[in-house]
Formats: structure tokens, sequence, C-alpha cells
């Protein structure tokens, strides 16, 4: 680890922690109770996030009293890492569009479009593809939903699994008799999934921390089962995972395992 960085940490290890369920409700801003945590933990650790929205997004609800948030944590990484910023300086990145190419890309959006127009949900609203530079979300509801119309849905798709039967679908279309795209599908949030190249998942990140030398790398997030969106870098050999249920949690795991 680079000493003149972190020198003033007294325990060299680093913590990383998903946004959405752990740090905030869903698209919600942080409450001053976790930024509170966060700021007694950076007397100690190292901290950062690791998001699958874009920086945009993620930076409108970690903000705090109007300061930039990459002043608030050591480590910054929306969409999984493919917008990476050390200590307020941006790393290199890679874009979805380069990896598939344009072609594959217009034909994998084109058969999403069609699917998307024949699936059968209570309502729908608008913003159903969101390009992001690694990776696309898709959201059956759209993305212009209200909260309440969020929960409604997330709700509804725990009995029906639209989500689901739509990646397998997608899976289908992947396959090398068909576009022969090396792709994740996972399941993010509570209306959406992410799709991008394998290996693109919140891992991605850890290739700018690795090298660091953290005596240990933890990671808290709260959709660490299988085919969600935190399962992959919570199951890491690099990394301490840490299954959370909400940003209360959080709170409570990290002031027994640091603040005591």
């Amino acid at each position: 680890m680079a000493a003149s960085d972190f020198a003033d940490r007294p325990v060299k290890k680093l913590l990383l922690f998903d946004v959405d369920g752990t740090l905030t409700r869903p698209r919600q801003k942080i409450t001053p109770e976790v930024s509170k945590l966060l700021s007694d933990l950076r007397q100690k650790v190292v901290i950062g996030f690791v998001g699958g929205s874009d920086f945009g997004k993620i930076s409108e609800q970690l903000t705090v009293d109007d300061r930039n948030v990459l002043e608030d944590f050591d480590f910054a990484f929306a969409e999984n890492g493919l917008t990476a910023f050390r200590l307020g300086k941006r790393l290199a990145s890679q874009t979805f569009i380069n990896f598939v190419g344009e072609e594959k890309y217009k034909k994998l959006v084109n058969f999403i479009l069609r699917y998307l127009s024949e699936i059968d949900i209570p309502i729908k609203r608008g913003t159903f593809i969101e390009f992001r530079n690694g990776m696309v979300n898709v959201s059956p509801l759209g993305r212009n939903a209200t909260k309440e119309e969020r929960d409604a849905f997330e709700e509804f798709d725990k009995k029906h699994k639209i989500r689901a039967a739509f990646i397998e679908k997608l899976r289908e279309l992947c396959r090398p008799e068909n576009l022969d795209l090396h792709l994740t599908f996972s399941i993010g949030g509570q209306i959406s999934f992410d799709v991008f190249p394998n290996g693109w998942d919140k891992r991605y990140c850890l290739q700018f921390v690795e090298s660091e030398g953290f005596e240990e790398i933890h990671f808290f997030g709260d959709k660490t089962y299988l085919g969600g969106n935190d399962h992959e870098i919570y199951m890491d050999g690099r990394t301490v995972g840490h299954a959370v249920e909400s940003p209360a949690d959080t709170i409570r795991m990290c002031t027994d395992l640091f603040l005591k």
C-alpha cells in the first residue's frame, strides 16, 4: 500500500460498500446516520463504494451538504468499477460497446425492445433500457416509475419472476449459435437487471485495489445471493464478504466489527 496516501489510518484494511440497500435505501439519499458511520470508519480504515449505477446517480445519493462525493470516499467505483476513482483521481476505463461491437449490440437491444413490448405486467412507465459505459440496464417497469410503483413491482416480481424469465431468454440469445456473446445478467435493485461482459461484475473493481497491500478487503452488500449483483464479489477469495439487509444493518455490523 502507498503508505504516504493512507498513513493516517491505523487499521490497514479496505471496506467496500454496495450502494442501494447497503448505504442507502434503493435510489434514496444517504441518511445522516450512515454518513456519520462512514466518517467514523474513515478515521480508522480506508473506505470505498462500488455500485452498478453511473457515477451521476450514485453521486446524487451519497452527496452530503453539497460536498463532492469523492471527498468522502478513498475509492469510488461506479458501474462496477468501469468508472473508477482513487483519492479523487480518475482511473482507466472501458466501454460495453467496444467489447461487444456495434452490430451485436444493436441485435441485443432490438431483441430487448421486442420482448419489452410483449411482456405483460400491471403497469409500464418510461426508460426501459439505459446504456451505461460498462453495461446495459434493463427495467421491465421503466426507470421513470415512482417509489410506490417500484415497491409494487418488486413484490410482483418476487411472485412472478419477471426479470428471471427475461434473463433466461437473453441467455438463449447469447449462445454460440446465436449472437455468441459472453455476457452476465445480474438482478439488482427493485426494478431492473444489468447486462455486462463476463467478469465485469463488481469484481472488476478489485483490480484497482488488490495491489495496494491491504491486510484485508471487506465487502458489504445486500444482494449477495446467487444471481444478485453482489454475489460474485461477496464470494471472491480476495474479499471478506458481509451480507446485510439494510443501511441500519450496515451500521450495526460495521460498528461491531470496526468501531468497538
